[in-house]
């Protein structure tokens, strides 16, 4: 039983309780298994705010108020990311999926950051872009849609400043090129340049996506972690809708596409990375 004591009162949430929530929002159990401590605070401080003592209030006050139900779903999402995180992948793209992806589109290459959270994957695409100016004569132009349905995510990344944690995959010499220290080396901002065309917008995935022809798609660890069956699949089918012929999809280390999904080839030995069949 895991509980917030305050102003003489219990809110109480027990993992059957919690379980109680995540349904009301088609979401996953297993999904969020490892990261249900942390979550579970942010929604007994809600509980707090709203004076529901119990599950059953707070339901019920989230069935009356459109706005305290999208806060709720704000505080069910989850965001934990750094830059270049799982090196393997970055290696990857960097030999082989963006440089096939650049011989095969001279002017403009379309990319969707899908569930963006705070952005470190929006940027570590953009570092690894610049640094592969050197490789080419002419680096096509490079369009991102970075969408999230966390407004406060895109805050954060629109602003780009991180804690140095965030940053412990770069080595120091690109961080001397691509950041700026602040509060004595506590954070860093990333620099101007890299925040250029970037387009953040709010979105959520169930519903049609920002864009259609995309050269290469991220879906790393959102969708197909956190949601249930009946809404990951028809949402994942959007995502592959939006995808061009030939293009990447890229999910998460751990995850796994849809039983149903069909039209996707596995690139190289990755069980992340697969390729839309022309």
């Amino acid at each position: 039983m895991v509980f917030l004591f305050c102003f003489g009162y219990l809110y109480l949430m027990d993992d059957q309780q919690f379980r109680q929530l995540l349904n009301c929002f088609a979401l996953s159990w297993d999904g969020y298994r490892k990261v249900r401590k942390g979550v579970k605070k942010r929604v007994r401080r809600h509980m707090q705010q709203l004076g529901c003592r119990t599950m059953q209030a707070y339901l019920s006050a989230l069935n009356q108020n459109k706005e305290a139900r999208q806060h709720c779903e704000y505080l069910l999402t989850v965001s934990i990311s750094r830059f270049f995180r799982v090196q393997d992948f970055w290696q990857a793209l960097e030999n082989k999926i963006l440089p096939t992806i650049i011989k095969e589109n001279r002017h403009r290459v379309k990319v969707w950051s899908a569930g963006c959270a705070c952005g470190e994957e929006v940027y570590s695409l953009k570092i690894l872009w610049d640094m592969l100016g050197g490789r080419f004569q002419r680096l096509p132009e490079l369009e991102i849609w970075a969408t999230d349905m966390n407004p406060a995510y895109l805050n954060k990344a629109r602003t780009g400043i991180y804690p140095r944690s965030s940053l412990k995959e770069i080595p120091e010499a690109l961080r001397k090129i691509y950041f700026r220290p602040q509060a004595k080396g506590r954070f860093y901002a990333v620099c101007d340049p890299l925040k250029k065309q970037v387009v953040w917008r709010v979105h959520n995935l169930f519903f049609d996506p920002p864009g259609r022809d995309f050269q290469l798609v991220f879906l790393r660890n959102s969708l197909l972690t956190y949601y249930q069956d009946e809404l990951k699949e028809p949402a994942f089918q959007k995502v592959l809708d939006s995808l061009a012929q030939g293009g990447f999809l890229i999910i998460g280390s751990h995850e796994k596409i849809p039983p149903g999904a069909r039209g996707l080839l596995l690139f190289g030995h990755h069980p992340y990375i697969f390729q839309k069949e022309a």
